[in-house]
């Protein structure tokens, strides 16, 4: 791997701190309590992806005819990276940019590109994925929710689940089953499906962080245009994969800027929390620990520039997605069970308490990481991807 950045890529990477510098409204572990209501939290988001999107920094690696700039994966990976250092919020669209967007680059008509493109860059059209069941998570071909062709339209009955963005989505990528009698993986098509259609029931899933940021779906006989199917009649297995392999994109290497962030953070409260007469940070066990989730975050920092130098070589997303995953959930969570522990009495104390550290910020991420090692494929399927097609472990 070669390490160095290009000129070119030196300057974009100046060029966008600059402007996060001037314009990026504060860290959002600060900002995100401020909000009187959901509604006042998503129209902030909204119009903050609308002034990156402005200033040209949203679709970097979009072709220019469809509204991005044609930028290189490399450009995507430090605006992604940059976002994460600035500790600017994240877009809100991202369903949107790195999934249904370029699924329908690469499957869907000229209509549903001119349609929809424009709109998922400038946050008109927010996006959720509508994939999971209540018993079709980790094996997504055993879904079940059915879409029954009517005349020039699908009729769907069923359930999803575990839907982000759901409660504020205007559109949905949804996968229904259109021919029982197929194999499983042969009977699916790939909808779009207009969020506000009659029949349509969005209900929120509260977590215990007291978030409900996940919802339920129910189809109650939703019409839909056979002109929002997404590639083929019974060939949505085919684009479904194409947008699980972009769920792996450039966002995901900025994962160990999260964990960088939490880590620094750590260090600096081990500095000033007393533990047993004097500072966490010469306790030598935390110091031990604390080292070796410096060296977690770093093998995840390199593991993660193998998959991009992969990519940049243009060739496919490997296994590495797999890993990276399973690693940054896995170490995010020690890593939040270390700063909750250094809080000592004080990580039972919630945000409002004018005692609480960093006003309960770590005690809300803490309970939020727990669905990070189920969300994109629970640690077990991870584990089973990394020992069927990297090490060759026979299948259980």
């Amino acid at each position: 791997m070669n390490f160095a950045l290009s000129r070119a890529e030196e300057a974009f990477r100046e060029e966008l701190r600059r402007w996060l510098a001037a314009h990026a409204p504060g860290d959002w572990a600060k900002l995100r309590t401020r909000f009187r209501s959901r509604e006042e939290q998503t129209a902030f988001l909204k119009d903050w992806q609308r002034r990156l999107y402005e200033a040209g920094y949203v679709g970097l690696d979009w072709p220019k005819e469809y509204g991005g700039r044609g930028a290189t994966i490399m450009e995507q990976a430090l605006f992604y990276e940059e976002l994460a250092r600035a500790r600017a919020p994240e877009l809100p669209n991202a369903i949107g940019l790195d999934m249904a967007g370029p699924a329908l680059m690469k499957h869907g008509t000229e209509a549903q590109k001119r349609a929809h493109l424009p709109r998922i860059l400038s946050a008109d059209h927010i996006f959720c994925q509508g994939f999971s069941e209540p018993n079709a998570g980790s094996d997504l071909a055993a879904l079940q929710t059915r879409a029954v062709a009517n005349g020039g339209e699908f009729v769907i009955t069923g359930q999803k689940v575990w839907t982000s963005y759901a409660h504020y989505a205007d559109w949905c990528i949804l996968l229904a089953r259109t021919d029982p009698q197929a194999p499983k993986h042969r009977g699916l098509t790939f909808f779009l499906i207009e969020m506000h259609a009659p029949g349509l029931t969005v209900r929120p899933l509260r977590q215990a962080s007291g978030d409900a940021e996940f919802n339920e779906l129910f189809f109650d006989g939703v019409r839909v245009p056979a002109g929002q199917v997404v590639g083929r009649v019974n060939g949505g297995w085919e684009v479904a994969i194409t947008t699980l392999m972009f769920e792996r994109g450039p966002r995901t290497l900025a994962r160990q800027l999260i964990l960088r962030a939490g880590l620094d953070a750590a260090i600096e409260l081990a500095r000033r929390m007393p533990r047993d007469g004097r500072p966490a940070a010469r306790d030598p066990v935390m110091r031990q620990r604390l080292a070796q989730l410096y060296i977690e975050t770093e093998a995840l920092r390199l593991s993660n520039l193998r998959g991009l130098t992969r990519l940049l070589r243009g060739e496919p997303p490997g296994p590495e997605g797999s890993a990276a995953k399973l690693f940054f959930s896995e170490t995010w969570q020690r890593l939040l069970e270390c700063v909750l522990e250094l809080q000592g009495p004080y990580a039972t104390l919630w945000e409002g308490s004018e005692r609480a550290i960093d006003d309960g910020y770590w005690q809300f991420r803490f309970l939020r990481s727990r669905g990070d090692t189920i969300a994109a494929g629970t640690s077990e399927i991870q584990r089973n991807i990394l020992g069927e097609r990297v090490l060759g472990l026979p299948k259980d």
